[in-house]
């Protein structure tokens, strides 16, 4: 397990932007070269399938090893999905966020080939310092991959990724070029970046005290048994928090909203 919050970050950013080059051009979009403002990260996603070996928990325990508490879960009925938010006591940490597929709700199909790949995994694999970033576990055939894509995008993402950061998060309200999401929408727009349109570009808003938008996520090319093919890896995601009555600014995530932004690995 990590010692240190911020290399745990710095080590999955590295991962992230490896095959998101995205992120990197949004982050220089964004920042106030004028005094090279620093981007707070909001949040950073992560997948998981539901068995014992890579269960939710087993991911949360590096989290809760570093100060980390459950904060909130979430049921995502039409994808299948459970997941869990987490915070740290110094709230300039970024919230984590993970879900995990209920893998016994798949077709027997896709549940066989789910099983296979996580049964060569190594038990004590989920355990190691760097596992969260330490990407795939098992070999895959292009034709795996496009059973599981027929059915669960997310499923086909993960066993083609494996353990990484599925997305970071910009918070906009600590941006000094502007702190209304739609106005960074437009920015990423003219400068030629692809919104998730699903459910509008904006998910949520001050009625739910959270707004969030997304890209499109990049695409980089995934080797598997006997082929390489160009498939969609990583997004970037903007959050809005709004205060609620209390005057305190909301933590917790939108199901609904999040339902949309997972769209934005979507191939199509």
């Amino acid at each position: 397990m990590h010692s240190n919050v911020d290399t745990l970050f710095e080590n999955l950013w590295e991962n992230y932007v490896d095959i998101t080059p995205s992120a990197y051009k949004i982050h220089e979009l964004l920042a106030d070269n004028e005094n090279d403002s620093h981007i707070v990260n909001d949040h950073v996603a992560f997948r998981t399938f539901n068995l014992s070996k890579t269960s939710l928990d087993k991911l949360a325990a590096h989290f809760l090893a570093l100060g980390y508490k459950e904060k909130g879960d979430y049921d995502f009925e039409a994808k299948k999905l459970d997941a869990k938010h987490f915070e740290h006591p110094d709230k300039t940490k970024p919230k984590v966020f993970i879900s995990e597929l209920r893998v016994q709700e798949m077709s027997d199909p896709v549940q066989k080939i789910i099983h296979k790949l996580v049964e060569q995994m190594d038990e004590t694999a989920v355990e190691k310092e760097n596992f969260l970033y330490s990407g795939q576990h098992w070999s895959l055939t292009k034709d795996e991959y496009e059973t599981l894509l027929e059915e669960s995008e997310y499923a086909a993402w993960l066993a083609a990724w494996g353990f990484r950061a599925n997305h970071f998060t910009v918070s906009v309200n600590f941006l000094n070029k502007s702190q209304e999401l739609s106005d960074v929408n437009t920015l990423l727009k003219n400068a030629g970046f692809t919104l998730n349109t699903s459910g509008g570009e904006i998910k949520g808003g001050e009625d739910v005290f959270l707004a969030q938008s997304s890209t499109m996520a990049d695409h980089a090319y995934v080797k598997f048994e006997t082929e390489s093919k160009l498939i969609p890896s990583c997004f970037y995601e903007f959050a809005q928090r709004y205060k609620m009555p209390d005057g305190h600014y909301y933590q917790g995530f939108v199901a609904a909203s999040a339902d949309k932004i997972f769209e934005s690995t979507n191939s199509k």
